[in-house]
């Protein structure tokens, strides 16, 4: 059965959002991909998968524009199966230390990476309600946002965003937990070569972590009694 399925933070070609994106459209899957502005590639994609692949508009940074959206594909589908958060922000000083960073960049990258990812959970509940099966939360998290695993000094707001991230979906676990029509969990992706470079170190390519995801996800779909912070190859990650 194909599902209609939503990811967030689909704008760039080389990154996970993206490659979701274009894998379950490859599996036959109709697939919301929001948008900050204008992504050409997806464009592109818009012409050969047509009736399969919705662009919307939204900026996870403001609840009047997820509003808005939610509004906006209430009229085009009548229910979401999967909704996958991946929309993230990250500033210009992640990779110095907490002596160098401009620490005033780190509400904004938690804003859009964490409470962003709340905002579109509230705005398109109703949606994922009305699901046949059971409507799926992913919410993309990182081993960065462990706070018993951390080893870094640096990356500070991206590490920040990524715990609370993981806060509010065990937050939202908690508030789900009597509604078995709704499941949520973070997930580590993996060390994905999100910036395309063929020259990064990291084993994956976008393209597939996104299928090593899209499969884990439709594994996780049913299990309510599973750790909620898991990585891509179904492990648990400690909080």
């Amino acid at each position: 059965m194909s599902n209609n399925v939503m990811v967030t933070g689909a704008g760039k070609a080389v990154g996970l959002g993206f490659n979701l994106v274009l894998r379950y459209l490859e599996a036959g899957d109709t697939v919301v991909a929001t948008v900050r502005k204008p992504c050409a590639e997806l464009d592109e994609l818009n012409q050969k998968y047509e009736d399969k692949l919705i662009i919307l508009t939204m900026d996870v940074g403001s609840t009047e524009s997820v509003n808005k959206a939610a509004e906006e594909l209430s009229k085009v589908l009548d229910h979401l199966d999967i909704l996958i958060n991946n929309a993230v922000s990250v500033s210009p000083d992640c990779d110095k230390g907490f002596f160098e960073a401009d620490l005033d960049y780190i509400a904004r990258t938690v804003d859009i990476t964490a409470v962003g990812a709340l905002r579109v959970i509230k705005a398109f509940y109703p949606l994922l309600k009305k699901s046949e099966d059971v409507g799926l939360i992913m919410n993309i998290s990182s081993e960065a946002g462990s706070i018993s695993k951390c080893f870094r000094t640096n990356m500070i707001d991206y590490g920040m965003a990524k715990a609370a991230l993981n806060m509010g979906t065990m937050n939202l676990v908690n508030t789900f937990k009597d509604d078995k029509s709704i499941n949520i969990f973070c997930v580590h992706p993996g060390w994905i070569r999100t910036d395309g470079r063929e020259d990064n170190p990291a084993p994956l390519s976008s393209y597939e972590a996104a299928e090593i995801l899209r499969e884990l996800f439709e594994k996780k779909r049913h299990d309510f009694d599973g750790h909620r912070f898991i990585t891509n190859y179904d492990e648990d990650y400690p909080f």
